[in-house]
């Protein structure tokens, strides 16, 4: 089975979504979706009342929703609720919110989007690239950012060869990797930024990504050379392949005297946000 992980954006709040190739279907999540519908600062015990007061609902919960591995805000996949345009639907009808019919549309947009992507891959970058513009960032992250995503899939890829499978082995391969070339863990890292839920990557700065991709690129490349099999072998590899990018950067901040590791947020560089204050 064949799935896309994808950022979708409603009214400029994000909701993640999964594209399953085998079922050709969008997967919502849905705490994201009922958290945009909401607004509520709670958004499980919002999901619990609601359940309460509508028991058919409830009764078909199981049916409805279906446990799908996304992306959470600290990079790491967790199987998560999520349902499909038809269950949202269904979820929607006992969520009073003025959202409820423009939400409805967007989804229908989305799955339509979704056919000429299908037809033409090229505007999936051409989405992408107009989300992060519309979220302020400048052309030159952009281009950084999209390339970093498709490094990234080339080195998913390369691990699912090697046979790489639980959820939990990425996000270890990941944080190894993070670690070997930036000497932060993922969650260190977080914390170095002031990071909460955001993602980190949508958190770096040029240097920072292109650092990271070199990184990853080094790993996926030492991974196709060497066919490691198994977590244990991928984990060397990923140790071996950050290490490139480690030394780059310590020979960069030996030439320019201070660390390229900033605690800067999209916050603190966004064109959009400067703008705004």
């Amino acid at each position: 089975m064949t799935q896309k992980h994808q950022i979708q954006l409603f009214e400029e709040k994000r909701v993640r979504t999964v594209w399953d190739d085998q079922a050709e279907k969008w997967y919502f999540s849905v705490v994201d979706v009922v958290q945009v519908l909401t607004d509520s600062s709670d958004v499980k015990q919002y999901i619990k009342k609601m359940r309460s007061r509508d028991p058919e609902l409830n009764a078909s919960w199981g049916t409805i929703c279906t446990l799908t591995r996304m992306m959470a805000s600290d990079g790491k996949f967790y199987k998560t609720q999520a349902a499909t345009t038809e269950g949202i639907f269904r979820l929607i009808q006992s969520i009073p919110s003025p959202k409820a019919e423009p939400f409805k549309r967007w989804m229908a947009s989305v799955a339509a989007h979704r056919i000429d992507q299908m037809q033409d891959p090229e505007l999936n970058f051409e989405q992408a690239y107009a989300d992060y513009r519309r979220l302020g960032y400048s052309d030159k992250w952009i281009n950084q950012r999209l390339r970093s995503i498709e490094v990234r899939k080339e080195l998913t890829d390369e691990w699912d060869r090697a046979g790489v499978t639980e959820g939990q082995q990425y996000a270890t391969l990941t944080d190894i990797i993070t670690q070997g070339w930036s000497g932060k863990t993922t969650r260190q890292y977080k914390h170095y930024k002031g990071l909460k839920k955001e993602n980190l990557r949508d958190n770096m700065t040029n240097i920072e990504l292109a650092l990271n991709t070199l990184a990853e690129a080094s790993v996926t490349e030492i991974s196709k050379s060497r066919d490691p099999k198994g977590f244990r072998q991928s984990a060397a590899v990923a140790r071996e392949g950050s290490q490139i990018a480690g030394d780059a950067r310590k020979q960069l901040e030996q030439r320019i005297g201070h660390s390229v590791i900033s605690p800067a947020k999209a916050s603190d560089y966004l064109p959009a946000a400067k703008e705004e204050e």
